[in-house]
């Protein structure tokens, strides 16, 4: 499996029997053994040497991103598969982060699915066979990863206790109003069907990782808050957050 764009990695690789190289431009401080310093528009990979390929959140901060797929392909086996997750950048979350962050970095906007899809399909040749919508925990916005500006404070200060609420005004905005806010963007799945396809609307604001409400139910981890509010603690990380059932 080749990670790519991911630091020193954007999944736990053992979770899964996997053999991992992770690969990005500049080096993490404390890069993994399996980590190669690569452009993602020149791979230093023979031919078909990989059975899938992940490009989770960086293909909206590569350079020549034709470039950048026409490789991914090449080095996929025939019959791989290939998962790519970006920013949806028209979301009230895309947005928000490239304002306090001056862009942060992403200089590919992607403001529709078919859009991406068509792109990916034409330069490597695999065929997509699914996308699933991401939900946003404004997670970035914590505290806990570091410094933003000032201007943060206009949006609760980056505390948890203010994404919990934010995030779950978006999810009712969108609940009463029809409205996107708590959209975030897109998983598109090429050349293999993934285990899921729905919405996940729980997602950490801690940690990002989304977790489905029925297994949240099923798993013992909702619990009735303060006014009548469930909360779930979060199987990754055990921070606490606001719970809604996807289905609704």
């Amino acid at each position: 499996m080749l990670d790519i764009g991911s630091a020193g990695g954007s999944f736990d690789e053992t979770l899964l029997p996997l053999h991992v190289v992770r690969v990005d431009l500049g080096a993490p401080p404390s890069p993994p053994a399996n980590f190669v310093r690569a452009d993602a528009a020149k791979l230093p990979f023979r031919t078909g040497c990989f059975d899938g390929l992940v490009s989770n959140h960086s293909l909206e901060h590569f350079a020549g991103v034709e470039s950048c797929l026409r490789e991914m392909g090449r080095v996929l086996k025939p019959g791989g598969f290939l998962f790519i997750a970006v920013p949806d950048a028209s979301t009230v979350t895309d947005r928000l982060y490239r304002w306090l962050s001056r862009g942060g970095g992403h200089i590919n906007p992607f403001r529709s699915p078919r859009e991406v899809i068509q792109l990916v399909e034409s330069t490597t040749g695999i065929a997509h066979v699914a996308t699933r919508t991401l939900c946003t925990s404004l997670s970035f916005l914590n505290r806990r990863k570091g410094p933003w500006p000032r201007r943060v404070y206009l949006v609760g200060g980056g505390y948890e206790s203010s994404l919990r609420v934010l995030t779950y005004s978006f999810r009712l905005l969108d609940r009463w109003f029809g409205t996107r806010a708590r959209i975030y963007g897109w998983a598109f799945y090429f050349g293999a069907s993934p285990d899921h396809e729905e919405c996940w609307s729980n997602v950490c604001v801690r940690c990002g990782s989304g977790q489905s409400s029925a297994w949240l139910l099923a798993a013992g981890r909702v619990r009735k808050g303060r006014f009548g509010f469930r909360r779930y603690s979060c199987s990754n990380c055990e921070a606490v957050n606001l719970f809604t059932d996807d289905e609704a």
